[in-house]
């Protein structure tokens, strides 16, 4: 590494950025796939409650495990696992992309490549946020339209 006080800044700043980006995708991941196999499970424990439930209990456990799928669906509908899983995986390994060509100095970092590599790194970040705040915005104009919607029928 180089002992320049802005190279070490800018590459702590990337190596953080590169784990905080990591782990949230794992979290998210965790999550969605969590969820998703919830909702797989319910789904399939449906036609099995069939065979085994009295037929007076099988119409509460049928509506239980659909409105449990609902809920799931929902919980990550609202807070967008998979999408989040994969953009932070996605700017992550942008980063560290960014980070192996600052290391070889090829590519756009065989000039003046310090200043570059923080440029990219915080063009990348700002990027992201973008596209959370948009993601942000978005979510809550469909949930508006959909409140909307429930109140007018």
């Amino acid at each position: 590494m180089n002992d320049r006080p802005e190279v070490t800044v800018t590459l702590r700043r990337l190596d953080e950025q590169i784990a905080w980006y990591g782990g949230k995708s794992a979290w998210h991941q965790r999550w969605y796939k969590t969820l998703k196999t919830l909702q797989i499970v319910a789904a399939a424990v449906i036609p099995i409650a069939s065979l085994v439930v009295p037929a007076s209990d099988l119409a509460l456990v049928a509506a239980g495990l659909g409105s449990l799928i609902v809920v799931l669906e929902g919980v990550q509908s609202l807070n967008q696992f998979h999408h989040h899983w994969v953009t932070y995986r996605s700017t992550c390994e942008q980063l560290k992309h960014e980070k192996y060509l600052w290391t070889a100095k090829a590519g756009p970092y065989s000039v003046d490549s310090d200043r570059l590599l923080a440029e990219r790194i915080e063009a990348l970040i700002s990027r992201e946020h973008s596209l959370w705040v948009s993601t942000q915005e978005q979510a809550k104009q469909k949930l508006d339209k959909s409140r909307e919607t429930r109140l007018t029928t």
